[in-house]
């Protein structure tokens, strides 16, 4: 178990970013995110809640793709209601998939391209980005870092909220706005710089910090110390084996 690709050590960085959340409802939208949810189940926060992607409880994170005869352990309803009591209460942290980043932190996923009426691409609307950004903590995954992600000025569309002034809703302020990580294919960073900025907080393997910042559209506050992502050990690559039987994963970053 000691060789491992970069999207073993993206999956295992990103199931840290669950680690000091305790009971909440844990939701990875896409192979990355949902595995690195159960990687956190496992290791660094058993109490997170998570479900098994229809309507019920686990107590052990369910393995992707085809079952061959793996039982669900199931604990307890979770249904639309009890999402939705979760998500209004803030006892959930979310990891999805951005087509678009400002600098705010602002996501889309709705439509590019500067007409609304006539876009360039229309792709899923906002759905639930609005409420949930409002009400949890949110994390990102891009698998392809670039200035097309990572845009110079605000996203098409702004479909969830981020550290912007001039978007807060009514009696909300920026410290009450919660985004935490972005886990790319070139790095990993978060919004702990000066006034929320987006910060480089780790580089992957053979990455330079000025290749982060030439990928990137925005400005990033850049530490004195950047580290390297830290790779897997061997003991959460044998869960990732058990988590991903039929190797989903590798497709995730070609």
């Amino acid at each position: 178990m000691s060789e491992f690709s970069l999207v073993d050590r993206i999956i295992c960085a990103a199931s840290d970013a669950w680690i000091n959340d305790g009971e909440v409802l844990a939701t990875g939208i896409g192979i990355v995110p949902r595995l690195a949810a159960s990687m956190s189940m496992l290791t660094t926060n058993p109490d997170l809640m998570m479900t098994d992607s229809e309507a019920w409880l686990v107590s052990e994170p369910v393995p992707i793709g085809p079952r061959n005869g793996y039982q669900i352990k199931r604990e307890g309803w979770m249904g639309f209601t009890r999402i939705f009591d979760n998500v209004w209460s803030g006892k959930r942290h979310a990891m999805v998939g951005p087509t678009q980043v400002d600098r705010f932190g602002q996501a889309n996923i709705s439509m590019i391209g500067s007409d609304y009426d006539k876009p360039k691409s229309m792709m899923l609307g906002v759905r639930g980005f609005p409420g949930n950004s409002i009400s949890h903590a949110n994390s990102f995954f891009v698998p392809n870092h670039s200035t097309k992600v990572f845009v110079s000025g605000e996203v098409d569309m702004v479909a969830s909220v981020g550290y912007n002034p001039a978007r807060l809703a009514r009696g909300w302020s920026l410290d009450e706005i919660d985004v935490r990580l972005i886990f790319t294919n070139l790095a990993v960073i978060d919004f702990g710089g000066p006034n929320h900025q987006a910060q480089l907080r780790s580089v992957h393997p053979g990455v330079t910090v000025a290749q982060v910042q030439e990928a990137t559209g925005f400005e990033l506050h850049i530490p004195a110390n950047v580290p390297e992502t830290a790779a897997p050990t061997a003991a959460q690559l044998a869960l990732l084996a058990r988590l991903d039987p039929h190797n989903l994963r590798a497709s995730v970053l070609n």
